[in-house]
């Protein structure tokens, strides 16, 4: 919107040249967010007390825990209007990346407003079933697969609606451009041509997995917030890298018009995140919830996907994959032996990974800071991969 009159403005007033500017927009879109957040915070966890949208705590948990139980939930919500209005105003509203990465956030944001809302004022301890959830993410995540499957290829819209007719008039036979394919880190000449359907369903399973991985994080206070913070910042300047044509042939990726725009959108994604770690931070006054744990790794999702970095996803968003994979064995092996010898054993102490540290004997503070600074470490790495090829 501001771009948008900053364009208007430039002939008569030249300092309004410096929107054009992503680096300066993305640094405003980040103060905005913060600022947004710090500000609606005491309203909005305010708000959510007098809802009475308090977390219900597992008893079969850390015993630590059960002293959170009546936090106000939901505080995802802040986070989702501080990416809004602040993307509102200094995003490029014609840009289609952003408003499809957009789509995918609120989405599944709503999707985890539900669920949140039916566990915590309708008191139903399972919220929205699980094969409903998970239709809601198919759907929303199909549609984004779908469409970035011919847009990450093509500059407008007109344009992937053209090479989608063109495919459907070829009988599902037509090859995508090569800046489509799977690149691989490290690699220089290395990159796997996946096909339409081959890059809708790996776009599908990035997107989703994300939303869900990110969600199984989110168990202790500031733990999921600050890996999502370094992870999108660190999706954002591959964003801005593979949106620069002269960057993206320098460092010898494929240029994808308009992908810089979405570095907004990580901007507005990291003030928000630091707003709302503000109050989350340990003792957290607000828990972020569904609605904001779903939402946001859908987020990450799909901004890998347009700047085809989803096995740089893979290796930043670590903490992410650990968790889930500690769920998945958990569940796996406990049927297993159930099934085996009559009773369910566990590979871990509680599942996900980090209640599995704290019943260890690390404290909830030694967790999470941990696994920032485990974080960090694995973002330098997929950084490392923009030169080291």
């Amino acid at each position: 919107m501001l771009l948008i009159l900053a364009q208007w403005l430039q002939d008569d007033y030249g300092f309004f040249r410096v929107f054009n500017y992503i680096t300066f927009r993305a640094v405003m879109a980040t103060v905005t967010a913060l600022l947004i957040g710090l500000a609606a915070g005491p309203w909005v966890i305010r708000k959510l007390v007098a809802l009475k949208m308090g977390q219900a705590v597992r008893t079969d948990g850390p015993q630590t825990h059960l002293v959170k139980s009546g936090t106000p939930t939901m505080g995802g919500v802040l986070i989702l209007l501080g990416i809004f209005i602040s993307c509102m105003l200094w995003a490029d509203l014609s840009n289609r990346f952003i408003w499809i990465v957009m789509i995918v956030t609120f989405g599944f944001g709503l999707v985890g407003w539900v669920d949140d809302y039916r566990k915590v004022v309708r008191k139903d301890p399972k919220g929205m079933a699980s094969k409903e959830k998970f239709l809601w993410q198919t759907l929303i995540g199909l549609f984004a697969a779908i469409y970035l499957a011919f847009s990450v290829s093509e500059v407008n819209n007109l344009k992937v609606l053209q090479l989608f007719l063109d495919w459907l008039r070829s009988g599902f036979a037509l090859n995508l451009p090569a800046k489509s394919n799977l690149l691989i880190p490290f690699m220089k000449e290395i990159s796997y041509p996946l096909g339409v359907m081959g890059f809708i369903i790996l776009s599908y399973l990035v997107i989703v997995g994300s939303s869900n991985a990110v969600n199984l994080t989110d168990g202790l206070d500031g733990l999921v917030i600050m890996p999502v913070i370094l992870v999108g910042a660190a999706l954002g300047a591959f964003a801005y890298v593979m949106g620069n044509a002269i960057y993206a042939k320098y460092l010898l990726f494929p240029y994808i018009p308009g992908a810089g725009e979405l570095m907004i959108f990580c901007g507005a994604m990291g003030g928000a995140g630091l707003a709302f770690l503000w109050y989350n931070t340990h003792p957290a006054q607000v828990f972020m919830g569904d609605v904001g744990a779903l939402a946001l790794g859908g987020a990450l999702g799909t901004i890998a996907v347009i700047v085809r970095q989803e096995i740089v996803l893979f290796v930043m968003g670590g903490i992410f994959v650990a968790e889930t994979c500690s769920v998945i064995l958990q569940v796996v092996w406990f049927k297993f032996t159930k099934k085996r010898f009559g009773e369910g054993r566990r590979i871990f102490r509680m599942a996900p990974l980090h209640h599995h540290f704290e019943l260890g004997g690390w404290r909830e503070t030694q967790v999470v800071v941990r696994f920032w600074i485990i974080t960090i470490l694995l973002v330098l790495i997929g950084l490392s991969s923009l030169k080291l090829r």
